[in-house]
């Protein structure tokens, strides 16, 4: 049987500051290939080189990477300011409603930082601009230096709830992850369950109350070593499961 396809959401970049293209992480690709053993397959981040309808027949399941790109708040009733950074509406235009339409379809997807905060406004919810201005809160941004090892060390705790469903696939209540993120939850949207937070509490792990397939996003970024990584190889084992699992439903 050939593998199922798993949709990677790229991002828009500019090479050499001139030539446009959509790009994926090999992180996530590599994730995909093996931890999931499935076919990563990245999709072109505009909806209009691509359909929702012919995409969720070509793909088995979608991760929603991370990007340094954020949401326009637009689509939580807020105004962009230069708090919010640099945008790209063409993944907006993607990701939103393909989130919607794999939840109607109780179809496998993984979010993942801006994907995180992707599926959270995609049900209505809204973010803040800077996690970091919040009292009490810490700066969960990148690194500025150092090494790629450096920078997505683990830095905090993540604490989920006994019964959810991020304890059920780790077989405990607090991981270590890394953070690599400016932005985050300020207002849960319609049936998103903030199952984890950070010691900050800030929100860290959601998933959709009710969905009918898996539908779990993460504030940090799994794929990083995820082949070896006590956190990241359960949670891709979990996702890689549904996508097998819906892939073999036809």
């Amino acid at each position: 049987m050939a593998r199922p396809v798993v949709g990677i959401i790229g991002n828009h970049y500019l090479i050499n500051e001139e030539y446009p293209v959509h790009a994926g992480g090999h992180m996530n690709s590599a994730a995909v290939r093996d931890v999931c053993d499935a076919l990563p397959l990245v999709v072109p981040s505009d909806p209009d080189m691509v359909d929702i309808a012919d995409l969720v027949v070509a793909c088995d399941g979608f991760i929603f990477t991370g990007g340094r790109p954020n949401v326009h708040p637009k689509h939580y009733g807020e105004e962009l300011t230069p708090a919010y950074g640099d945008m790209d509406e063409a993944r907006d235009g993607l990701a939103l409603p393909l989130i919607r339409a794999l939840v109607d379809r109780g179809q496998p997807f993984l979010a993942i930082c801006r994907g995180f905060q992707e599926m959270n406004v995609a049900m209505g919810g809204s973010l803040h601009p800077e996690i970091r201005d919040l009292p009490g809160r810490d700066n969960h941004r990148m690194p500025p230096d150092g090494t790629l090892d450096e920078k997505f060390a683990l830095r905090h705790d993540v604490t989920v709830t006994p019964d959810g469903p991020f304890a059920q696939i780790w077989g405990k209540t607090v991981v270590r992850t890394n953070t690599l993120h400016g932005q985050g939850i300020k207002t849960p949207g319609d049936r998103i369950v903030v199952d984890g937070h950070a010691p900050d509490g800030t929100p860290e792990a959601i998933y959709i109350k009710d969905a009918a397939g898996f539908a779990l996003g993460v504030q940090w970024h799994p794929e990083y070593q995820a082949h070896v990584d006590q956190v990241s190889r359960p949670l891709f084992e979990a996702f890689g499961k549904a996508v097998w699992d819906w892939s073999r439903r036809s």
